[in-house]
């Protein structure tokens, strides 16, 4: 009877440190294949151009008890950028607009996020973009953390952001003047990110 409750408490034990285990701050490393960059702008008053970028890549830390964030990074090759018009992506590409030759990349980091909601946070960070950094603020919905229900059946958390920025706080003001392109670009982020391994996180 002693040796059965022995193994109890073993058994007790193993589940406890493995609870802890995933109540611990983890890193999430961004799915490229389930990743959606996407831009809403203005065009001439006559409605919006939905576009978005093809390339990216980076992730996070994440505390699902506390809703801590930390070293978000999110890492976008601005020429990847597609409106479904190529000589209208040409055009981004060039120095009225991403000047993807000079900048190949923009970067999006924060390290803290607020709590708004069950579901809901405040994430607050920088965008660089053209060489210049301003802050940038994403409203995020956290939809859904479980295991994958196919593959290696790991850990994924999906998330929705939404945000906006002013074009030309980063220099970029091509058509702003006289109305040709809006100021404001509406920033929608759709994204799954896999939970990482002991081993890649280092452990």
């Amino acid at each position: 009877m002693m040796r059965r409750a022995a193994r109890n408490l073993a058994a007790l034990t193993l589940v406890g440190l493995g609870s802890r285990a995933w109540a611990e701050p983890a890193r999430y490393d961004l799915d490229p294949e389930h990743l959606t960059i996407a831009f809403l702008v203005e065009h001439i008053g006559y409605a919006k151009m939905l576009g978005q970028f093809l390339t990216a890549s980076g992730g996070y830390t994440f505390d699902p008890a506390t809703g801590a964030l930390s070293a978000a990074r999110i890492v976008v090759e601005t020429e990847s950028v597609d409106t479904n018009h190529d000589a209208r992506d040409g055009h981004l590409t060039s120095r009225d607009f991403l000047d993807s030759g000079t900048h190949p990349t923009m970067t999006f980091t924060a390290a803290t996020a607020q709590r708004t909601g069950e579901r809901t946070f405040v994430v607050t960070g920088e965008l660089e973009l053209l060489g210049t950094r301003r802050p940038l603020v994403l409203e995020a919905t956290l939809n859904k953390t479980a295991p994958y229900p196919i593959g290696a059946r790991a850990e994924v958390m999906g998330v929705s952001l939404r945000g906006s920025v002013k074009r030309s706080e980063f220099g970029m003001t091509y058509g702003v003047a006289d109305g040709l392109v809006g100021d404001d670009v509406e920033i929608l982020i759709e994204l799954e990110a896999r939970r990482a391994s002991a081993a890649e996180e280092g452990r």
